[in-house]
């Protein structure tokens, strides 16, 4: 493991995912990197970290260098009393990729992860050469109930039960019975049993009171008791020419498949897949065809040119509205959402 907090950027990589650390603003970050070729970024959901990639990783990294940053306050990165904000997320990324030497990537984000990818494309479009949206947050305010409810300071408070001795046993014991009592679905696993398990494992990063508090400021940044405050609808028309595609499992319990439909008309020529019995996590659930579709969408697309005067005048004179697509339906969902009055843009 390199252990090097300064130095040249480490652009050498190996075949298997490499662990590295950079301290970039004082805050010491972590990140795998694996493989050869053009470089693919990953971004983790809340309170999870890179190790979620793993697979990924593994199959992309024949064809691709993978990066896969443990975002600040998770995983083996810092945890500090810090702003965690998706724009500050964004910007995170924007130095990490400028200390290790990359100009342009391809962004592939989860969850929390997506709705960073978003804002990152927002803030450095120069610096993005696709994005792939995989059950992203930031869409609309639906959420699952127990992140809403997660904010309240009653209830996040007894989340601290995770801190007392035995309680991560505890944890992977019932992930480990779900594993075994529930029935298994067509693409391999229940798709209930699966994303329990997931969030189980998310919630081990909890027995740490840092990672505990940087949980809960990330939390409170992008959802309240009412549901998720950010929404990047209103400025998809900015990615009329950035390749996107997006993933989703018809069967989300975090993040409804709804707002799958809802970015596909809100960005311009956007390639949709929804993976049926899949849940949150869809790169686990339907690990093959996730690879494949991944695979497919870099081979087969090319980086746009990033045209500042274009910029201008889309921000000069767009609006969101006119640029959605779809059915009639689909278009008054996607307005509707840009129209809430209590919407938070990125």
């Amino acid at each position: 493991m390199n252990d090097s907090h300064i130095g040249p950027p480490l652009r050498t990589v190996s075949p298997e995912p490499h662990l590295t650390f950079r301290t970039i603003h004082g805050y010491r970050r972590a990140v795998r990197i694996a493989g050869e070729g053009p470089p693919i970024v990953l971004l983790h959901g809340i309170g999870d970290n890179s190790l979620t990639w793993t697979e990924v990783m593994e199959d992309l990294s024949t064809s691709y260098t993978v990066i896969a940053p443990d975002m600040l306050g998770h995983g083996r990165s810092d945890k500090p009393r810090a702003d965690y904000s998706i724009s500050a997320y964004a910007n995170g990324l924007r130095d990490l990729l400028t200390v290790l030497g990359y100009d342009r990537v391809t962004v592939i984000g989860h969850s929390l992860g997506g709705g960073v990818a978003t804002q990152f494309c927002y803030q450095f479009p120069e610096m993005v050469e696709r994005l792939v949206l995989v059950g992203a947050g930031g869409v609309s305010k639906e959420v699952h109930p127990v992140l809403r409810f997660a904010t309240a300071p009653m209830i996040s408070s007894g989340l601290r039960v995770l801190q007392l001795p035995g309680a991560t046993r505890a944890l992977a014991a019932v992930g480990s019975s779900l594993a075994q009592r529930v029935a298994v679905s067509p693409v391999g696993r229940s798709t209930a049993a699966h994303d329990a398990i997931d969030i189980v494992r998310v919630m081990h990063g909890f027995a740490d009171n840092t990672g505990y508090l940087a949980f809960l400021r990330t939390l409170r940044a992008a959802v309240d008791w009412r549901g998720q405050v950010i929404t990047m609808l209103d400025r998809c028309y900015l990615y009329e020419q950035l390749p996107v595609q997006i993933i989703w499992g018809d069967c989300d319990a975090v993040i409804p498949v709804s707002h799958a439909h809802l970015v596909h008309s809100a960005i311009p020529g956007s390639q949709l897949e929804i993976f049926p019995g899949a849940g949150h996590f869809p790169y686990r659930d339907d690990h093959e065809r996730f690879i494949e579709v991944v695979r497919k969408f870099v081979d087969s697309t090319d980086a746009p040119i990033f045209d500042p005067a274009r910029r201008r005048e889309l921000l000069a004179s767009g609006s969101g509205e006119e640029h959605v697509t779809g059915t009639p339906g689909e278009i008054r969902a996607a307005v509707a959402v840009m129209e809430d009055t209590e919407r938070s843009a990125t």
